[in-house]
């Protein structure tokens, strides 16, 4: 049976229906992932409350990443599931796991409740949570392209990148009408659960949509000729032709991909509300109307890659984001916390210390206890979203100087647990006067934000995210034969998402809070976006109009 076929048939295999059921439970799918990263400070607090802040959100961080760090897993489980039998049945277990686990990620208790337990149950379920999103996005993308016309696959396909932006934007809309009608202590205490027990109503309707589907027709035609693979694993990696597909999406694309889409949709969320100090609920109203502006355009660039090509749009999206990452961030912030911005230009702070005593504030397990003057000195400024510079001092003590102000910091060497917690508390207090009187704001000021500006820079970073993903799935389709598409499709993408992606806002604070610098975090995504420009440009083909049962 031909894509051309499918595309026309009627009934179970129509492309409307095709395309809304797939569209629906990965949307659901990317829900269920997407509300841990967006409730990652509140997530820090109620299981990493024995850390210091800025550790405290690196782990949340660290866990978020756990979970893309289990992808890659998923995606040889359930590509070996999906070559040898069948598409559907693939993705209908793992929007089952998805569900599941994100479920009773709203059950769990906090760590006040039941100690290191509550975070030892959590990472066991985000790793459930990255096992099956590993197997979900292959199927749906190669469940659609196997249905669609070969001279329409990018639009068709595009609704399934788009999901993304529905499953984040309805995250983002629960999360949002949480806080706002239980208020932040509430939503602190107990609230964040709701979005996650939420989605149990959602796997019950995914589940019932994807029932109805039939098998793919590629898949079909790959049974009828007695060709289906009996060794997935060895075709995709073991043979030279296949393996090099495989090199080429990852380092060409899914680099670019792991950096652009995930430094848009999740560290600018940090480093809006945490370093720029934007309220929780306006951070959340700006993201809902970046994914839902983003929703039509993933459609619209696979529609373009249709008549244009998949390698211009893939390859200007990225290139367009790497132009953007250090202007368009010192636009942000100076769009979102101008008083922020000037104050730091006008009185800059600097850290006197010993540089032997100073340690990474990276600790995702919790055993570091920052006690040194400088990590508390640190730990305090970052939290807050402070850049400064360090340099020795002579006599080895440690003091902050916020412009001609000077403030001694000491260490908490010999003290534990209440006693460490107020001697740190105090110095921050201490710390946020000196700040407070030299000009620089607690948060940022809704009412004096540029939000033209601001939504405008945030809207850029969009188009280079949806540019880049909006063909990617037909790109990644066209380049694998239909014996092994499934396992050598994931596995890049995947691997490329879990991590570069996930790792990305954990690394890229840890980079912060390591150099003083609020802007640091940027070579992150800088490297691997850099490096898939380049290779793109050298290796990618294009693919545009291929027959799938040729390659």
């Amino acid at each position: 049976m031909t894509s051309d076929a499918a595309a026309q048939g009627n009934g179970p295999g129509s492309m409307a229906r095709v395309i809304v059921a797939s569209s629906a439970g990965t949307a659901f799918e990317w829900y269920d992932f997407f509300i841990f990263g967006s409730l990652a400070p509140v997530i820090g607090k109620a299981f990493f409350s024995a850390l210091d802040p800025t550790p405290a959100l690196i782990a949340a961080l660290g866990l978020f990443a756990a979970g893309f760090a289990f992808r890659p897993l998923g995606a040889l489980i359930f590509g070996i599931v999906g070559d040898r039998m069948g598409r559907k049945g693939a993705f209908l277990v793992t929007v089952s796991l998805m569900g599941g686990a994100t479920f009773l990620i709203g059950l769990l208790p906090t760590y006040a409740q039941a100690g290191a337990l509550a975070p030892t149950l959590l990472i066991l379920l985000r790793i459930l949570q990255g096992i099956a999103l590993g197997g979900e996005y292959g199927g749906a993308a190669i469940y659609v392209a196997e249905h669609s016309a070969d001279d329409r696959r990018g639009a068709a396909t595009g609704w399934i990148q788009s999901t993304a932006s529905f499953g984040l934007l309805a995250a983002m809309l629960i999360i949002y009408v949480s806080r706002t009608q239980l208020g932040e202590d509430a939503f602190g205490a107990w609230g964040w659960r709701i979005p996650f027990l939420v989605s149990v109503v959602l796997l019950g309707v995914s589940l019932w949509m994807r029932l109805k589907l039939s098998e793919s027709p590629e898949f079909q035609r790959l049974v009828a000729e007695g060709q289906v693979t009996k060794a997935p694993l060895r075709e995709a990696f073991g043979q030279a032709e296949n393996l090099k597909r495989v090199a080429i999406a990852f380092l060409g694309v899914m680099l670019a991909q792991g950096a652009v889409w995930y430094f848009t949709f999740f560290y600018l969320q940090v480093f809006m509300e945490k370093t720029l100090g934007v309220p929780g609920a306006t951070k959340d109203l700006l993201l809902a109307v970046m994914t839902a502006i983003s929703a039509p355009l993933y459609v619209f660039f696979g529609w373009w890659s249709d008549r244009f090509g998949r390698k211009p749009i893939v390859v200007g999206g990225m290139a367009l984001a790497l132009l953007l990452y250090f202007p368009g961030s010192h636009w942000i912030a100076q769009a979102a916390n101008p008083a922020l911005v000037a104050a730091q230009r006008s009185t800059p702070v600097v850290i006197e210390t010993d540089p032997r005593t100073c340690s990474a504030q990276f600790d995702p397990v919790g055993t570091g206890k920052f006690t040194s003057a400088c990590d508390i000195a640190k730990s305090a400024l970052i939290s807050r979203g402070i850049s400064y510079s360090e340099r020795s001092s002579a006599d080895r003590q440690t003091r902050v100087l916020v412009g001609r102000n000077i403030l001694p910091i000491s260490g908490g060497e010999g003290l534990a647990g209440a006693e460490l917690k107020a001697m740190k508390a105090n110095a921050g207090d201490a710390i946020g006067t000196e700040l407070h009187s030299a000009g620089y704001p607690g948060a940022a000021d809704p009412a004096k934000m540029n939000f033209p500006v601001l939504i405008a820079v945030l809207l850029l970073f969009v188009v280079a995210a949806t540019a880049l993903y909006g063909p990617q799935a037909a790109a990644l389709v066209e380049m694998f034969p239909s014996r092994v598409r499934y396992t050598a499709m994931s596995f890049p993408y995947h691997f490329g998402i879990g991590w570069v992606g996930g790792f990305l806002p954990a690394v890229s604070v840890a980079i912060v809070a390591a150099t003083g610098n609020i802007y640091s975090g940027l070579w992150y995504a800088v490297v691997f976006t850099g490096i898939s420009v380049a290779v793109s440009l050298l290796f990618l083909p294009e693919t545009r109009g291929r027959r799938l049962d040729e390659i």
